[in-house]
């Protein structure tokens, strides 16, 4: 896919990295579907670039109102070339403390919503043969910390279900990429963050500090959403896009450390994971 004006269908254009990519791709002169929550949101993000935007009223967890929302946003704007999997939040308590319903709804947003919409895309992009899926998942789909398991379990998932979507779909000139961010300068530490309440005191020593630093940091990220959607431009103009993007210095940073610690577990464990073939 060279410099031509795509199409792009983008969850969550309301605010934060969402709005970025939203952006961004009209400024290059692409058109642009965008998912909101309100009629208010719809028509101030239609009015950014009239005739070139398509507002679509979705909740990302209504998975049977997928393939109407693709279906209007292909009439209004012609075929999507490019899917961006980017409405999703952050949920953060200790896993004791949280609740199954608190997981399933994040699961629901940050997985199954986005599945639903891949699956709603797919079969136009395969019959022509053409088209990019970026799903926004996380540094958390790859390091972990404290205090956010259902967040980065969505995150992980996501990031597999991209990487071998990738492998199925490779043979239709269809490409997959999760694109994971680090800290940016958006809503997700603070207003779209669901925070389950502490109760169990056993859990102060290690929740609190992670909370306050967590709520200290937001507005305050280093990374700058602009600039992700001039990366999310650069990626889908190349030819041969990676599995994965990491996005920020803290990305790579935390990464880079995880991977030697898998590596020195690897080895250090060596003898054991050899020692269950059959002699």
């Amino acid at each position: 896919m060279s410099h031509e004006c795509k199409t792009f269908l983008i969850t969550g254009v309301s605010s934060g990295l969402g709005q970025a990519f939203a952006t961004a791709a009209l400024r290059a002169g692409h058109r642009v579907a965008g998912t909101v929550r309100s009629s208010e949101a719809g028509q101030a993000f239609e009015a950014l670039a009239p005739g070139r935007t398509r507002a679509i009223q979705l909740d990302m967890s209504d998975f049977d109102a997928m393939p109407a929302a693709v279906a209007d946003a292909e009439r209004a704007l012609g075929p999507i070339d490019v899917l961006v999997n980017n409405a999703g939040y952050g949920h953060e308590g200790a896993l004791e403390e949280s609740t199954i319903e608190e997981l399933r709804r994040q699961f629901d947003v940050n997985v199954f919503g986005p599945v639903a919409l891949i699956k709603a895309v797919l079969p136009g992009m395969r019959s022509r043969r053409r088209g990019r899926i970026v799903n926004v998942t996380s540094m958390g789909a790859f390091i972990t910390m404290p205090g956010i398991s259902f967040y980065c379990g969505s995150k992980f998932a996501l990031d597999g279900i991209s990487e071998t979507l990738g492998k199925e779909v490779a043979p239709f000139n269809v490409h997959v990429t999760s694109l994971a961010p680090g800290q940016f300068r958006t809503d997700w530490a603070g207003r779209s963050m669901q925070r389950t309440p502490r109760s169990i005191a056993d859990y102060d020593a290690v929740m609190d500090p992670v909370r306050a630093a967590r709520q200290a940091k937001s507005g305050n990220q280093p990374g700058d959403p602009a600039k992700a959607g001039e990366a999310l431009l650069k990626l889908v103009e190349c030819e041969a896009p990676p599995v994965r993007l990491f996005l920020g210095e803290d990305a790579l940073a935390l990464v880079a450390g995880e991977m030697d610690h898998m590596k020195k577990e690897i080895a250090d464990w060596t003898p054991v994971s050899l020692s269950t073939s059959f002699a």
